[in-house]
């Protein structure tokens, strides 16, 4: 559902019939990208008090209520806005937004992007200009929402967070319903007995209750340290420009010579086909196979390589023909292989990292402290984004491709590779006083070691025990 209105609202905007209805025709170019900065960056900030909000709701109602509870409100939001019309202004476009702020934490964003984008050109094409140009696009987000909320109450609430509130009767229930056994089956009863183990010592670590992890976290230098790196990571995520592309596809390609509803719609689509294709790329290969460290510093120099040759080549079309020059296809052949670039790498990476940086007992909160920072610098990206384009024309382009320049040394110097450490050894990765780029060999070489040594005692054992069966037959 984020991923949806990330993608359609920019569009929608941009529409003539839009502009209509709500009066923005007469507006100045500059009071035009006003508006529309405050409409795009409202999604953002409700995202971001989504994210701060729902580790309370995840805590205190737990995943299946939370989850109910959130396309609900959704559903409501996305009605009101619906609704929206020439009588009602931009009133309610604007509060959606802050009504919607607790759906977040179902939202999704890979899917939904990518039928979105084709969603809006095929509505643009086949529609005749009019209202219903844009209504569509808006009605549309009552699906995922609404079939949320009809679905979520036949789910099964968390077995774990059942426990983590002394429910432990109705956490036998729950994942005897789950694995579909008798809550007296031995398989049972020993992994409700193992959850309770976990979260007993979980409990122990970090207090109980529901500050117990953020103590933990803010009474433990290292682990703010790796909070504020965490956090960093998507503030260079948003560096890359990728969120002023989600929401203002069509300034973009507008700015590249792009004419016409159609054209801009279609290639904002296949702008959202080759994300969707590269990050199914780094998903079922890159991640795991090239590591964290070495896809982002990659993935920053591709992209800053393709913006910077946009610049160079691309001229800005002061007089727009329904025909682009050799310059503007260039521009738009570089602009697609810098989305190669970043899906793979810069798209998912920082969840990755961010998730096995922190202690088991602490990652519910700092993974909501890490979505509450993508959103805030999401927020200030698409906030000034058409600003940007209106006072720096081809100089936004610049001004990512530098900022991509910078995450490189970023990431060199800060981030460590971790690739096939375990969860339990991470603290070693971030040992005082050894170099980020040394400390995933380091780690790596001393587990072989444990390994080897660990094969070495048990071939002893072994053969101590061969030794004394021989001796033991001998003797009889």
């Amino acid at each position: 559902m984020i991923g949806y209105d990330s993608a359609f609202i920019g569009t929608s905007i941009s529409l003539a019939s839009f502009k209509k209805e709500f009066g923005l025709k007469k507006l100045s170019t500059t009071e035009f990208n006003l508006v529309s900065a405050n409409i795009v960056s409202m999604y953002q900030a409700r995202c971001f008090f989504g994210a701060i909000f729902g580790y309370p709701i995840g805590y205190f109602l737990g995943r299946q209520y939370g989850l109910f509870l959130s396309a609900v409100v959704f559903v409501i939001g996305a009605a009101m806005q619906t609704g929206s019309s020439s009588s009602t202004g931009l009133g309610l476009i604007y509060g959606r937004p802050i009504i919607v702020g607790l759906a977040i934490s179902v939202a999704s964003n890979l899917a939904p992007i990518y039928v979105a984008d084709w969603i809006n050109y095929r509505v643009t094409l086949h529609v005749s200009a009019g209202r219903k140009q844009w209504l569509i696009a808006f009605a549309m987000q009552l699906i995922p929402g609404g079939l949320l909320a009809l679905g979520s109450p036949f789910l099964s609430e968390s077995p774990r967070w059942l426990v983590s509130r002394d429910r432990n009767d109705d956490a036998v229930k729950s994942l005897s319903k789950i694995r579909n056994l008798p809550a007296d089956h031995p398989y049972l009863v020993e992994e409700v007995s193992a959850i309770e183990a976990a979260v007993a010592h979980e409990k122990s670590l970090a207090g109980a209750g529901f500050f117990g992890p953020v103590r933990t976290v803010f009474s433990d230098k290292k682990l703010v340290v790796r909070l504020l790196l965490g956090s960093s990571l998507f503030a260079w995520q948003n560096a890359t420009g990728i969120n002023a592309i989600n929401y203002d596809s069509p300034t973009i390609f507008k700015s590249i010579g792009v004419t016409g509803t159609h054209a801009s719609l279609l290639t904002t689509g296949v702008y959202g086909i080759i994300k969707l294709f590269g990050a199914l790329f780094w998903l079922l290969y890159v991640v795991d196979y090239f590591g964290r460290h070495p896809t982002l510093i990659v993935g920053s120099v591709g992209g800053a390589v393709c913006m910077y040759y946009t610049i160079a080549i691309a001229k800005p079309q002061l007089h727009p023909t329904t025909s682009l020059s050799s310059g503007g296809k260039s521009a738009i052949a570089f602009f697609y292989l810098w989305t190669v670039f970043y899906s793979p790498s810069w798209n998912g990476t920082p969840w990755v990292f961010t998730a096995e940086v922190f202690p088991q007992h602490t990652r519910t909160f700092t993974q909501a402290c890490m979505a509450a920072s993508n959103w805030l610098y999401s927020f200030l990206i698409a906030r000034f984004t058409p600003q940007m384009f209106s006072a720096m024309g081809y100089g936004v382009y610049l001004f990512f491709a530098s900022l991509m320049v910078l995450s490189i040394v970023f990431v060199f110097l800060f981030v460590p590779e971790t690739k096939q450490v375990p969860l339990e050894r991470m603290e070693e990765i971030f040992a005082p006083g050894l170099p980020v780029w040394r400390a995933h060999s380091t780690v790596m070489r001393e587990l072989r070691l444990e390994k080897h040594e660990y094969g070495s005692e048990e071939e002893k054992d072994q053969g101590t025990v061969e030794t004394f069966e021989k001796a033991s037959q001998g003797s009889v």
